[in-house]
């Protein structure tokens, strides 16, 4: 990715242009952005803040992924992503546990052959 990005707010933790020349680029489900960003990105400025990392999130198209750009010094993008890879994954055994426990819910209300 040789372009600069186009947002014009860099954060002043962001060197410019060095930390801005060969950003990480991640895919994420996009139906995850909302717990990982909060509701409309509300939670992106503290999520850069702590990290000290810049984001940027593109929408694909032809899928339902979200490409998450991180601009920042090598080690704050390797911690940034590592967060983000951990925050999805958490997310996603928490979906799971919830689906698990809906089964046994649905299993526990099956009716006996006598009911139907």
């Amino acid at each position: 990715m040789g372009t600069l990005p186009e947002r014009k707010d860099i954060p002043p933790w962001v060197k410019a242009p060095e930390d801005l020349k060969d950003p990480e680029v991640l895919q994420v489900q996009t139906q995850l952005l909302e717990a990982l960003f909060g509701p409309a990105g509300s939670r992106i400025p503290y999520f850069e803040q702590v990290s000290k990392v810049m984001l940027e999130l593109k929408v694909l198209e032809s899928s339902d992924l979200t490409e998450v750009v991180v601009y920042g010094s090598y080690l704050h993008k390797l911690r940034a992503r590592w967060m983000l890879q951990s925050m999805a994954e958490w997310h996603r055994q928490r979906q799971e546990r919830g689906m698990l426990k809906l089964e046994d819910a649905m299993k526990a209300l099956e009716l006996g052959p006598w009911m139907k």
